[in-house]
């Protein structure tokens, strides 16, 4: 992979129990699609986010129909950014018909064995749940994208669907920081 994450460290899906936003508990098992998964690691707050959620949702739906599951995990500090609290999380997943799971990671654990970095990050990974994919939804950031954008998350996770490989160029999200605990 062409991507200027240490991609090294992870390979593999790390296993979950995390609290949703629907009362449930969600894990690895329960995201997964016949194809492979998409690990996202968003907040409500970020303008990354913002700008992105409306497209996220709508490419979130459309791999689902190709065997790719999703999940949304926010890991952010809440005490220091209470945007991000858990109704809030609510607010905004019911606002934006989030078609997939969005989750609390209280503890950072998970954010941190996933080596996440900022809001969003993806991590797409094949039927096997090897690390295909990480990288940005598409190279717009804030900025409205044109009638004809890239999808390069659409595109990588429809390979990883299709062959069980992502291309081997990938370039790496951009965002907010994730808001740590001291």
């Amino acid at each position: 992979m062409t991507s200027a994450y240490d991609t090294t460290a992870l390979t593999s899906a790390v296993p979950f129990d995390l609290l949703g936003v629907d009362g449930k508990r969600c894990t690895l098992d329960s995201t997964r699609g016949d194809k492979g998964l998409l690990v996202m690691f968003i907040c409500n707050h970020c303008p990354y986010v913002k700008a992105i959620v409306e497209r996220l949702c709508g490419d979130c739906r459309e791999l689902a129909g190709i065997g790719i599951g999703s999940v949304a995990i926010m890991s952010n500090d809440t005490a220091s950014y209470p945007a991000d609290s858990f109704e809030h999380m609510k607010q905004f997943s019911t606002r934006n018909r989030f078609p997939f799971p969005y989750v609390i990671d209280e503890t950072q654990q998970v954010a941190r064995a996933y080596g996440a970095v900022c809001t969003p990050d993806f991590f797409g990974f094949d039927s096997a749940l090897r690390l295909q994919y990480r990288g940005r939804l598409d190279p717009y950031g804030t900025q409205p994208p044109p009638a004809e954008r890239q999808r390069e998350l659409v595109d990588a996770m429809t390979s990883v669907a299709k062959t069980g490989l992502a291309p081997v160029r990938q370039w790496p999200s951009i965002g907010c920081s994730i808001k740590w605990r001291d």
